[in-house]
């Protein structure tokens, strides 16, 4: 038989859990399909920004979030080599209610928005439970199929199908919805070294040597981004784990005497980095969201940011025709327009910062950030203000629709 909902959504991260539960609080019924059985996932992208923290005060989850495990970021420090620290972004210049970012294991944030979920009796969630297929009805999306991680199958119809399944999508694949591919030229190693009582609070990028990493503070530990030229992952692999510590040694000489922390090459997660943009985020009765609809590069760790972004629009925009039972191709574009901008904005910084900043630094032609930036950032220290606000709040911020917001 085949079940029925009214919104199906694909994919249970940031995206796919905020915009379930936004859209059970708005009375529509919606079932979220995650294909793993847990959310126990490392290196997922842990960064909560502060619009992200204040959707969570606005949806009254502020208090539950305040008692996950975390550490917080208020700056992005460039060592300068001489003299002091080059401040880049001061997330404490920020007029918000969370001058922040909240490094908080992904896998804690969504079992929060799952419990929330599972407070409101129009939201479902299914675990182990990965889409397959698409119904189709006259050329329109009806909903999926699916199978469970025991090799059972079943159909759900639904009048929305969205896509929130991550940057390789299958539901975008599935509905034809063909990405354009920006070349990128870095992929990122991401692995984790004790602090051993630094207490630094700032995220800090090392360059030098024709190498970059950054050093992101959490709890009890670092997590460290190796950023090197794509395709690199075999050669680096063939080199070793010696070749490799030797490699963070160089490139941060200050956690030089804790590299020997690292056991086995297979602490260390390469990241294919993408950069892609859907011409046409949907088609009829299906709609991509998040990395399904825009893979963003690591840079500025936004890709969350956006994504949650794009849930808290897609259910403003599109919850009151879900109650009507309808959704057009028109509702489903006003959602692109709304969500568009934003995102081509910032990948456009981020494809600047590829070729200015990091670029030249792996391909060994400098070893910082570009001087004008330095110039800036040294006489005029209000500028600070504007990375942050590009990274800590974003270009077109989205707050929680009244229909979901609790005290």
């Amino acid at each position: 038989m085949t079940e029925r909902t009214t919104c199906l959504v694909a994919g249970g991260g940031p995206a796919g859990m905020v915009l379930g539960l936004l859209l059970a609080r708005a009375g529509v019924d919606v079932t979220v399909l995650e294909k793993h059985a847990d959310f126990l996932r490392d290196f997922r992208g842990d960064t909560v920004h502060p619009s992200t923290q204040t959707l969570l005060d606005e949806l009254g989850l502020g208090e539950r979030f305040a008692a996950l495990p975390q550490s917080r970021l208020h700056e992005v420090v460039v060592p300068s080599g001489e003299g002091p620290d080059l401040v880049i972004a001061d997330f404490r210049k920020l007029r918000v209610p969370h001058p922040d970012v909240a490094m908080v294991p992904q896998w804690d944030l969504l079992d929060l928005l799952a419990d929330a979920g599972r407070e409101e009796e129009h939201f479902h969630l299914r675990m182990d439970t990965e889409v397959v297929d698409l119904l189709r009805e006259g050329g329109r999306v009806t909903g999926v199929r699916y199978r469970t991680a025991d090799g059972r199958t079943g159909e759900i119809a639904a009048e929305l199908t969205i896509g929130c399944d991550g940057r390789w999508s299958t539901v975008r694949r599935l509905a034809g919805l063909r990405p354009h591919e920006y070349p990128v030229p870095i992929d990122v190693w991401w692995f984790r070294l004790p602090r051993e009582g630094d207490e630094r609070q700032t995220l800090t990028p090392g360059m030098r040597n024709a190498q970059f990493a950054v050093t992101i503070p959490r709890e009890g530990y670092f997590q460290i981004a190796y950023v090197a030229r794509k395709g690199l992952d075999a050669q680096l692999r063939a080199e070793g784990l010696d070749g490799f510590r030797a490699r963070v040694a160089e490139v941060l000489p200050e956690l030089a005497d804790r590299v020997e922390k690292l056991e086995s090459m297979d602490d260390v997660k390469h990241l294919d980095v993408r950069l892609n943009l859907l011409r046409r985020w949907h088609a009829d009765g299906v709609l991509c969201i998040g990395d399904a609809a825009h893979a963003m590069s690591p840079i500025g760790g936004v890709g969350i940011n956006l994504a949650v972004q794009d849930a808290v629009a897609t259910a403003r925009l599109l919850a009151g025709p879900l109650r009507r039972g309808r959704v057009s191709r028109r509702d489903l574009a006003r959602v692109h327009r709304r969500r568009w901008l934003p995102t081509v904005l910032v990948q456009g910084i981020q494809r600047m910062m590829h070729r200015a900043v990091i670029g030249p630094v792996i391909e060994g032609r400098r070893s910082g950030p570009p001087p004008l930036a330095t110039r800036l950032a040294k006489l005029v220290p209000a500028a600070r203000s504007v990375p942050a606000y590009l990274i800590g709040v974003g270009l077109l911020p989205e707050h929680a629709p009244a229909f979901a917001r609790r005290p």
